[in-house]
């Protein structure tokens, strides 16, 4: 039998099961803060540093993680990661069964804001942070999706924005850093989105400078000229920690790891050359650095994206709980090609160097993997989120160049049923949403007054009063109610 090992950095040599970093980590200097530490960021970036660190170069010693979290739930991460020295396992299983775990050790410290707001402001102050990454999901950003606006009611950014406030959001710590590094005469950090927003960068530009324009109208104009938030595309399935995950890295590995990751063995990463402090080589470890993200992005977003949500909601009400088994459905398949060939793909750009039948084929692949065990639930989570971010500009774009929109319609009428919160047994669907209070009262009187809603602006604009829109999402809804979801897949694809 394998022996237990609690994983921190003195017990690494005693690991035998798994790959360990074979760098020294005291070494490390911390040049990147990340807010958002959770299993995307430690499957995705920092996994690629890790991997630069392992290039031995000494470049890559420059740029350790510190990871901050400010939400409440974030004080599990911290309660993981410091007392292993922020390491962490990273396992990634291929279809065919191949797995493979590996300590990750780029991320060399965790802060958790509530414990103590100051150490954070001068961790993000101190001139050996070049970079401030974000992965604070989609609904981070504090911006209305309809209009585009930083939402100054928030009561959490009205706190922030008074006189002497001790900051509490990512916006106040950030921001009163860079009034610090101003008055010190230290150049201004990147600051780099990694969340799955079209212009995920310039979206960062917009609400930060608004937050710091609230606060202090002249810092901002100083973060106007001297701060850079280059825009990204990331990509790699990464489900929630399942719950028996880490007893079998310990089965397996020996490894004793407080909360383990698991991903698939895809991964991209496409980033935009405009950092203002340098920036660590990570072309040497396969990310694309380019000049414009938007064609990548694009095509992630409204593809793999979108697909998602095409997936989750038709799949659930059909009774699925894990992607993988409603890939497998045959009209679950078609679905999801017929919407990515013609309703998502001719809103893209031309993309460099890839091939989109392949992307497309690949995608299927991907979301057929049993080893991820991918949720359900986890794709129809925050729908409030990532319909407005990922399926709404693809049905505005068609409406505009007169294209139709039937299967991205009956995507948002999946939606609407979903969020009814009772499923086709008439069993209860726990809708997770921050909107739930709001949608779900919505989606059940849209029985009676049928684009109640679809008629929320804030998350659809005037979609409700375009015929072209509501024409097929009606009728989808309609069926949906009426006949079930495979009924209504079924007369969809024909």
């Amino acid at each position: 039998m394998t022996e237990t090992v609690e994983l921190t950095q003195s017990t690494l040599p005693e690991i035998d099961g798994a790959a360990t970093p074979d760098y020294d980590r005291t070494r490390i200097v911390t040049g990147i803060v990340h807010f958002g530490v959770g299993g995307f960021h430690r499957a995705h970036q920092a996994m690629y540093l890790d991997r630069l660190l392992a290039t031995g170069d000494d470049g890559a010693f420059e740029w350790g993680i510190c990871g901050v979290g400010v939400r409440p739930p974030d004080a599990a991460m911290r309660d993981a990661l410091v007392p292993q020295d922020g390491l962490f396992t990273l396992t990634l299983k291929d279809p065919e069964g191949g797995v493979e775990t590996g300590v990750i050790g780029s991320i060399t410290d965790y802060l958790f804001a509530p414990d103590d707001p100051e150490r954070v402001i001068e961790k993000l102050a101190a001139p050996d942070t070049r970079i401030v990454s974000l992965t604070v999901t989609e609904g981070g950003y504090n911006f209305s999706p309809a209009t585009g606006e930083f939402d100054t009611e928030n009561p959490q950014i009205v706190a922030d924005l008074a006189d002497g406030a001790v900051p509490v959001t990512v916006f106040g710590l950030v921001v009163e850093a860079l009034r610090r590094r101003r008055a010190r005469g230290i150049p201004s950090f990147t600051v780099m989105s990694c969340d799955n927003i079209q212009g995920n960068g310039e979206m960062a530009e917009s609400t930060f400078l608004a937050f710091a324009r609230l606060k202090d109208p002249e810092l901002a104009d100083w973060m106007a000229e001297h701060t850079r938030f280059p825009n990204s595309m990331v990509d790699r399935i990464t489900p929630a920690t399942p719950a028996d995950l880490r007893a079998e890295v310990l089965t397996r590995t020996g490894i004793d790891d407080r909360w383990p990751v698991v991903a698939e063995p895809f991964t991209q990463w496409v980033l935009e050359d405009r950092f203002t402090m340098g920036r660590p080589r990570l072309e040497d470890v396969g990310v694309q650095i380019v000049d414009d993200v938007t064609p990548y992005e694009l095509m992630k977003l409204r593809l793999l994206n979108a697909s998602h949500q095409a997936l989750c909601y038709f799949g659930y009400l059909m009774g699925y709980r894990y992607v993988h088994d409603a890939t497998a459905d045959p009209l679950i398949a078609t679905l999801l090609r017929r919407y990515m060939n013609d309703e998502g793909r001719p809103t893209l750009r031309p993309v460099r160097g890839v091939d989109l039948d392949d992307y497309t084929e690949t995608l299927i692949q991907r979301f057929s993997n049993p080893a991820i065990a991918d949720t359900i639930a986890r794709l129809c989570q925050d729908s409030s989120d990532r319909i407005p971010k990922w399926l709404v500009p693809v049905i505005r774009e068609r409406l505009t160049d007169g294209g139709d929109v039937t299967l991205a319609a009956a995507v948002v009428a999946s939606w609407t049923r979903y969020a009814e919160g009772v499923d086709e047994d008439g069993d209860e669907i726990s809708v997770v949403d921050p909107l739930a209070d709001r949608l779900i009262p919505l989606a059940r009187e849209s029985r009676a007054e049928s684009l109640a809603f679809v008629s929320d602006t804030t998350l659809f604009g005037d979609l409700a009063e375009d015929a072209g829109f509501t024409k097929p999402y009606l009728a989808a809804l309609e069926s949906l109610r009426r006949d079930g979801a495979r009924a209504t897949l079924e007369e969809l694809l024909g």
